[in-house]
């Protein structure tokens, strides 16, 4: 074979690559979310009833992270703000040395961790971080600070003093879910 040949082949070839890559669409991508809020870092408040804590878990979103509190009963009384510290119910300590996080909220449930009999509802003690948040953009750590008269205070180390939002859903096992959303960002 001809080199004259052999680089009329080449160049053809390539001619045919060329137009087969200009003729294809590009992969489609996915939208990204719009993460913005209107939720400000301002204190937040509701409801007044009564229940019991008895677990949290967390959740990760593509605009924010979450944590839900779950509390069996008619209650949806909450208290949620930035702070410079949060100390334990009954005890007074300070939670700070032992969250993770550049800002401070202090998650207050107007629901006690223990029956009307006084005992525990919810598995934990003071000072332990009772949910993984590793990985997470927003959560740095969630720390129970303990349930004294009528209400559960809890320590959620953040990155940054971010906007956030609480609301309560009905929960499937009785009681009410009562939701923390932290935005990822302003």
């Amino acid at each position: 074979m001809s080199v004259v040949r052999k680089i009329t082949m080449a160049a053809t070839a390539a001619v045919v690559l060329a137009t087969a890559t200009l003729a294809s669409p590009a992969p489609a991508r996915a939208a990204a979310p719009s993460c913005a809020t209107s939720w400000g870092s301002l204190p937040k408040e509701g409801g007044d009833g009564r229940g019991v804590v008895t677990s949290t878990r967390t959740g990760r979103h593509p605009c924010y992270d979450r944590v839900v509190f779950q509390v069996f009963g008619l209650a949806d009384g909450f208290h949620a703000e930035y702070v410079p510290e949060v100390y334990t119910e009954g005890e007074g300590q300070p939670l700070s040395p032992i969250t993770k996080g550049g800002a401070l909220l202090k998650f207050v449930l107007r629901s006690p961790a223990y029956d009307e009999n006084g005992v525990a509802t919810y598995p934990h003690r003071p000072g332990d971080h009772v949910a993984p948040v590793a990985g997470y953009k927003t959560l740095g750590d969630v720390v129970y600070g303990g349930s004294f008269e009528g209400q559960t205070t809890f320590a959620i180390g953040v990155r940054a003093r971010l906007p956030f939002r609480v609301f309560v859903l009905p929960s499937d096992t009785g009681g009410v879910r009562i939701v923390l959303d932290v935005a990822h960002r302003w």
